[in-house]
């Protein structure tokens, strides 16, 4: 079994064990199954431990406990997905690396224009998304994918006109980035 499998298999594993513990805990606490019950008391003490501090978080931004469970659910989902794609990024870079080592000088260099591209596209959408919830330059974590953007999404802000409320100078920015990256790898 490749790592790969294990990894998806291990992601697997957890978000089947989380259904389990979600539907458990949500059994109970419906009151499907009477929590004073015998299986009642038995199911609690498995599900609580995972479901405890999602609900006390759940109670304090005003949620229902009752959901605790399908939250666990989601949030394991999530952390699979993006641990599996992080593995996958960081396997492609080291292959890409290492072929990029056995092709030459024209390798590297189309190497690093491919990373500078994936870098600044990466950074656009945080910046996009990011403005989606209102975090903005000022923002600690926003910060970065500002000063990576700025320099291309700027001048186009001025050029370009927003259309209602939506600004579409990070999509220039991209198609701008897109077309030089292709013009770099063509001169190559």
């Amino acid at each position: 079994m490749s790592p790969h499998e294990l990894a998806r298999s291990v992601v697997f594993a957890a978000f089947c064990l989380s259904l389990i513990i979600g539907v458990t805990g949500w059994l109970v606490r419906t009151r499907r199954i009477s929590p004073f019950s015998s299986l009642g008391r038995i199911l609690r003490s498995v599900s609580e431990p995972f479901t405890a501090p999602i609900e006390r978080r759940l109670v304090r931004a005003g949620g229902n406990p009752v959901h605790a469970g399908w939250w666990l659910v989601v949030g394991v989902a999530v952390v699979g997905v993006v641990a599996l794609s992080l593995w996958d990024w960081v396997a492609g870079v080291f292959w890409a690396m290492s072929g990029a080592a056995n092709g030459g000088p024209r390798a590297v260099a189309a190497l690093v224009i491919e990373v500078v591209y994936n870098v600044l596209v990466v950074a656009l959408l945080v910046r996009v998304i990011g403005t989606w919830f209102g975090a903005f330059a000022y923002s600690r974590w926003m910060r970065p994918a500002y000063l990576l953007t700025d320099w291309l999404v700027e001048p186009l802000r001025r050029v370009i006109p927003p259309f209602g409320m939506m600004d579409v100078s990070p999509l220039a920015a991209w198609l701008v980035l897109w077309i030089l990256q292709r013009f770099l790898l063509s001169v190559l």
